[in-house]
């Protein structure tokens, strides 16, 4: 889907909302290469802010994924088309509290992910995940 927030470089194309652009980060929200979606990061930072959800780690993680899904949503696409997702947790001993909320989003056949305890994230948020999908409709 192209949009004036979107650049295409030699079959590389960059989307990004009206709403990521205005907040000014030094990278695409999504990009496009062939029949893959690439999604940055998502963190469970309120809609339009760099403001992370309070109620730390649980109410990130549902933030989290409803930044996701209104990613995809954005520029045409769901959570269906999500094949990969990689999981940051601040603190592994938040994996099944996370996995509860993370099974709201999706239903089996889940997609494949991997997780891994991280030191240091970005605002100090408890979790991030990046995405991969399939850009096939």
């Amino acid at each position: 889907m192209n949009t004036p927030e979107s650049q295409t470089t030699q079959h590389i194309e960059r989307l990004n909302s009206p709403a990521f652009s205005r907040l000014g980060l030094p990278f695409s929200e999504i990009v496009r290469m062939g029949d893959t979606l690439y999604l940055s990061g998502q963190m469970g930072t309120l809609p339009g802010t760099l403001t992370l959800a309070p109620g730390g780690m649980q109410a990130q993680a549902q933030q989290t994924m409803e930044n996701i899904k209104s990613t995809l949503e954005a520029h045409g696409y769901s959570m269906d088309h999500i094949v990969k997702c990689t999981v940051m947790l601040a603190d592994m001993k938040d994996w099944p509290a996370f996995n509860e909320i993370y099974k709201r989003f999706f239903t089996a056949p889940y997609p494949a992910r991997s997780a891994f305890g991280a030191n240091g994230l970005a605002m100090g948020g408890q979790l991030e995940i990046d995405v991969i999908a399939s850009a096939r409709r």
